[in-house]
């Protein structure tokens, strides 16, 4: 069994055979492609058979076969979310190893993290011919120059970085990593720690989901950073802090959240501070992801504290836009304002319409498919508040009237204990067990019906 490693996420090899498999899991394989059609050549192990002695090693496994070198777009989006989706390293094979390689650098090129013109080199530092690759490109257009993270807006260049988006579907949410394609540097934005209120059992699926996501795309994570401390999820702040040694950030304004539900949470001796965090961003402050330019409006309304980030051309806005069939987020938290959501929403809409726009929830209206990315320019046009209530005055009134009728959400008194401070669960008690404190008859809003 020969195998080549590409990255530290991905090697590729020629034909596997059942047996082989119990060994790639020794080696700390999580995950198995294999690319070659059954019945190419007499003797062939079957796919069905190679996917079977995954399952008894434990290895997730997928057939996409590739005929020769018949390869369509699809099949290369489709090898990219295997590996995505991998928890470990993943094993690409096909009857030497070029086809499978041949995806991979498609894949590289299309979203601009290698060029075309150094395919036929890096082919051969491996041993592998990648001309078929160069010629698949030329055909649809691809130029021979290095990776681009930069797109024209009129006369002006703006940098442009990949961002992923991660739906949870238990709490609406979506997390995102932004990353620089050129440096692989990336931002954590928003992720979500599990936690079952019935059960009262927490968990890091979504959290392990995004790092298996960095590792398989050979990320390093600079930033991990809260819009707001959010009332219907726990952040994953500090479980993915503890996992990277990434700094954590959140909008300077978190300390007057955090002096508000000191109060509500009767905690005397709670650091209402920010002192959570490592880093507490003040309007207009600029950082960086890898070499793509970064800066933080202070946008508040949803919540006192609530800021979006600009990465690039992308803007992080969470619960103050959704899209533009959902319209716009609540304000009747305590320290919402419904008037300072519309002068904040303004701001958002003043940036460049081909600004990208990415909501942190999506509550699918009309039971359609997730979608969390739009532009100012559809923002503007389509957002069924803002293109009814084009006055402040208009807005105010639909916004808090429509906010009368909305229950509190179900997680608000158990997620602001912990993303007040952080995203950290409450230190074990005496017996080992942790404890969430619940204020009752703090919150109006139930509903009793």
């Amino acid at each position: 069994m020969k195998l080549v490693w590409i990255t530290d996420a991905l090697a590729v090899g020629e034909q596997l055979r059942p047996g082989d498999v119990e060994t790639l899991a020794a080696a700390g394989f999580a995950a198995i492609v294999n690319n070659r059609p059954d019945g190419e050549t007499p003797g062939q192990p079957e796919a069905e058979a190679i996917a079977t002695a995954a399952r008894q090693a434990g290895l997730a496994s997928i057939h996409l076969p590739v005929a020769g070198m018949n390869i369509g777009e699809e099949t290369v989006r489709a090898f990219q979310r295997a590996l995505a989706a991998s928890p470990g390293p993943v094993l690409a094979f096909c009857r030497s190893g070029t086809r499978s390689l041949t995806l991979w650098a498609i894949g590289e090129v299309l979203d601009g993290r290698m060029a075309k013109g150094d395919l036929v080199s890096f082919g051969a530092e491996h041993g592998f011919d990648l001309s078929a690759a160069v010629a698949w490109l030329t055909t649809r257009g691809a130029p021979d120059t290095g990776p681009q993270t930069l797109i024209r807006k009129g006369t002006a260049m703006v940098q442009k970085p990949e961002v992923t988006g991660f739906f949870d579907p238990r709490t609406w949410s979506v997390q995102y990593v932004v990353a620089d394609p050129q440096t692989r540097k990336c931002a954590i934005v928003d992720p979500v720690f599990d936690f079952d209120e019935k059960s009262g059992q927490t968990a890091s699926k979504n959290a392990d989901r995004i790092l298996a996501f960095i590792r398989a795309k050979g990320y390093e994570v600079e930033w991990i950073l809260d819009t707001h401390p959010h009332a219907d999820h726990f952040s994953a702040a500090a479980y993915l802090k503890e996992k990277t040694g990434a700094p954590t950030a959140i909008g300077e304004k978190v300390t007057e959240v955090q002096k508000l539900w000191k109060g509500f949470y009767n905690w005397p001796d709670f650091p209402a501070d920010g002192s959570q965090w490592d880093r507490l961003f003040a309007d207009g402050d600029t950082f960086k992801v890898g070499n793509i330019d970064a800066r933080v409006m202070f946008s508040p309304g949803h919540t006192l504290a609530s800021v979006t980030y600009v990465i690039g051309d992308a803007a992080f806005v969470h619960d103050t836009l959704f899209m533009p069939d959902s319209g716009t987020a609540r304000a009747d938290f305590p320290g919402g304002s419904a008037r300072v959501l519309w002068r904040s929403i303004q701001d958002i809409l003043a940036l460049p319409d081909e600004t990208r726009i990415f909501t942190g929830h999506d509550y699918q209206p009309g039971g359609r498919e997730p979608r969390w990315e739009s532009t100012v320019a559809e923002q503007k046009a389509k957002n069924i508040h803002i293109s009814e209530f084009r006055t402040e005055e208009a807005f105010v009134a639909a916004r808090e009237a429509r906010d009368r009728t909305l229950p509190m959400p179900k997680l608000i008194l158990q997620s602001l204990q912990i993303n007040t401070n952080g995203g950290r669960l409450p230190e074990p008690e005496g017996n080992g067990r942790r404890y969430l404190k619940i204020p009752l008859d703090l919150l109006e809003g139930a509903a009793w019906e």
